[in-house]
């Protein structure tokens, strides 16, 4: 059994990093042609988003699904039978449809899309992706091994289980030739956490599929090019010639791409930046191919490898997005993922979960992690503050943030953040229109705790003041910056800082912070050890009293504060994009049950209240600890009756229940609070309902607003610690 040391989860933090960089990398020119990228890029040395005036960092499918596909495996107990099925009930919990994760193509165009219609329908895996239902084209398209790196990973020394897990993963949506490409990867990924040569790699992975597949035969023929042909450029022709996109028809098809990420690898000398330049030079699928052979890399070499050529990570900051109905995971970074990961692999072993610092968010403990954090870019801040994962200065880890700074003095301030939410309006907008929407719910809420500790360097020539900020959005969509009263840190000396986030009257929170202030142009050294919060938020969701006052004043685009709900409504009537009068939340499904979510899993215990009209609609209510679309508790009322549920794969276990409902245009206040695995249900004050999970299946979550088949209004939303 591979142990799980503390090289194992680098060599998965480079193997997120390598994921990350590949993707961005061969992003914004996926699809173009070879000659193209040649003509107007030449060979990609590095990123070129700026040329082509694109975000480097960026949702998109190849990193949506890696890392979302995958949490079936905790969603289900962390159990080695995981199967199919259960996979592709999790596409369904977490994806939004025509919204997140997926190219949504349309049926017998897009692979996933077909299966997740398919799937919609009642179609378990692993028929969902089969040749059989879906044709030998559209099965063997590439999505499958895009998607794949994180089983890899769980699975450190145990290629055969991986390629299990990747085959049981894959035929969710793919059949045929896209299987045995997705085994290939995982397979090459697994083993690659104890052999380092590449060809035994290749031939480990090869013993796991069908020695008469067109995979293994394309990874043959490519081998012997190599051996005969030493220039990549030649050997590509040859790939083009025997296995282009001429033979395999579709959009994306799988065997092309695969055959480009084996070529890249055996051409690249086993060098990061030569590999990739290959790969995407190559053209065709250049951001999922790229990402498979970046991750592969960082697994098998580690984080020297990325850090031997150019500046990969500076840029990337360790960030990510992860859109999907569990909104409060949308944000996130590169060391959450990789502990995820580990602690995956941990749960396979029998082992208990790793919570570096006490499980504090941001905590550092990985070489070079800056997790999201970076120098206000500001006029009174830029250029005072440089970031610096270093060892030491920690009281339960062992590395910190150091933030150099030079030149604070009056009208100079030294400020560092992280996203918490969407980081800007322009940054929606241009999600708006990709095509890849990025739905997230803020991370951090008015009447949480912060806490951080910090140390000032003994080499400091004298103290400085620290202190917490945050950055929230306001009526026009600007941000607005709240810092607490900083305190003075005295060189060699730590300091831990605790702020209860005050209210930011309905606005969400983009950014939180540590800022330095001083009057003399200080320069020094502060460590930030660790940075977190914790506890029920205190908020009121209501539509910002600015807009109430300008309810003429045209709104246009999408609003911040309503983008903090994830809609999960089939209505094409977006929620974010229109604001109804009078009710700020107008509910409308055409089909089924929608919601519109917002929080984190962290929430546990917390009460959630809110105001609802049914106007015309079978049920609706409230949900609470929502992880998804198919998993909550929730209160639901119809016109005859009342229910506590508790939601799972689309069908809903009925905890407690009692005659009578609520009537059309009626104004009613509900209340769900959850205590432990105690679900209270109040309507228009008085308790109507209280039930124990005796399977305690959702112990954190956000809420939800629920409407079936029709439409509700609704208004004051608020959620609150339970008494």
């Amino acid at each position: 059994m591979y142990s799980l040391t503390a090289n194992y989860i680098e060599r998965v933090y480079a193997g997120v990093l390598g994921k990350l960089i590949g993707v961005y990398l061969g992003r914004p020119f996926e699809g173009w042609p070879h000659e193209s990228i040649l003509e107007h890029l030449g060979e990609i040395n590095y990123y070129v988003h700026e040329k082509l005036n694109v975000p480097l960092i960026v949702t998109d499918d190849d990193v949506s699904g890696t890392f979302t596909f995958i949490r079936a495996l905790a969603d289900y107990g962390f159990t080695r039978d995981l199967t199919p099925a259960q996979i592709g009930h999790s596409w369904l919990n977490y994806i939004i449809e025509e919204q997140t994760i997926l190219w949504w193509g349309g049926m017998g165009n897009s692979t996933e899309h077909t299966a997740y219609l398919r799937l919609k329908s009642g179609i378990e895996a692993p028929r969902s992706g089969s040749i059989a239902l879906n044709g030998k084209v559209v099965a063997e398209q590439i999505g499958s091994q895009i998607f794949i790196d994180g089983w890899g990973m769980i699975a450190p020394g145990d290629p055969e289980l991986a390629a299990d897990f990747a085959r049981r993963a894959s035929v969710v949506s793919h059949d045929g030739e896209a299987i045995y490409g997705a085994q290939v990867i995982a397979a090459m990924e697994a083993q690659a956490f104890v052999e380092s040569d590449l060809n035994k790699l290749i031939d480990t992975a090869l013993s796991l599929i069908p020695g008469d597949s067109v995979i293994a035969r394309m990874i043959h023929d490519i081998r012997e090019w190599h051996a005969a042909e030493p220039d990549w450029y030649a050997a590509r022709r040859l790939l083009a010639e025997h296995y282009g996109y001429d033979k395999y028809g579709g959009n994306c098809h799988m065997v092309p791409n695969h055959g480009l990420i084996i070529l890249s690898l055996l051409y690249g000398d086993d060098d990061f930046q030569k590999s990739l330049m290959i790969v995407n030079t190559s053209g065709w699928d250049t951001d999922c191919n790229s990402g498979n052979v970046g991750c592969l890399l960082g697994i098998k070499n580690g984080l020297a490898t990325i850090d031997r050529g150019p500046d990969w990570r500076g840029p990337v900051a360790d960030k990510l997005y992860l859109p999907t109905a569990d909104g409060g995971r949308s944000i996130t970074d590169a060391v959450t993922e990789t502990y995820h990961l580990v602690n995956m692999a941990r749960a396979l072993q029998g082992q208990a979960p790793l919570q570096p610092k006490g499980g504090a968010r941001f905590h550092f403990e990985l070489p070079g992690s800056v997790q999201g954090f970076v120098s206000e870019d500001s006029i009174p801040s830029r250029g005072v503050i440089h970031l610096e994962n270093v060892e030491g200065h920690s009281a339960s880890g062992t590395r910190s943030l150091a933030m150099h700074y030079s030149g604070v003095a009056l009208g100079r301030v030294g400020r560092v953040e992280t996203p918490t939410f969407i980081p800007s309006r322009d940054v929606a907008r241009y999600f708006e229109r990709r095509g890849y929407r990025l739905l997230a719910s803020p991370t951090l809420y008015a009447g949480q705790t912060i806490r951080a500790r910090m140390v000032a360097s003994a080499q400091n020539a004298e103290g400085i003041q620290v202190g917490l900020y945050i950055k929230h959005y306001n009526a026009t969509d600007e941000l607005t910056t709240v810092h607490n009263d900083s305190v003075l840190i005295e060189p060699g000396k730590a300091i831990e800082i605790t702020w209860r986030v005050p209210d930011t009257h309905c606005y969400p929170i983009a950014f939180v912070g540590v800022q330095l202030q001083g009057t003399g142009g200080q320069a020094g050294t502060i460590y930030l050890d660790y940075l977190t919060w914790d506890g029920a938020p205190t908020i009121v969701l209501n539509r910002p009293v600015e807009r109430e006052r300008n309810r003429l004043t045209p709104v246009t685009g999408p609003s911040l504060w309503k983008m903090a709900w994830v809609d999960g409504f089939d209505s094409r009537e977006r929620l974010a994009d229109l604001d109804y009068w009078p009710e700020p939340y107008r509910l409308i499904q055409n089909k089924g049950r929608g919601l519109l979510m917002q929080g984190t899993r962290e929430w546990t215990d917390y009460q959630v209240t809110a105001r609802m009209t049914p106007h015309l609609c079978e049920a609706g209510g409230l949900a609470i600890r929502v992880q998804g679309l198919m998993r909550y508790y929730a209160l639901l009322l119809d016109q005859e009756k009342t229910r506590l549920i508790r939601a799972f794969e689309g069908k809903d276990i009925v905890l407690a229940e009692v005659a009578g409902g609520w009537e059309w245009g009626q104004t009613y206040e509900l209340n769900l609070q959850v205590q432990g695995n105690q679900l209270t249900a109040s309507v228009n004050g008085v308790v109507v309902l209280k039930a124990d999970d005796p399977e305690a299946a959702y112990t954190g979550g956000g809420i939800g607003l629920i409407a079936e088949v029709g439409r509700i209004g609704c208004d004051h939303v608020e959620v609150r610690p339970t008494a």
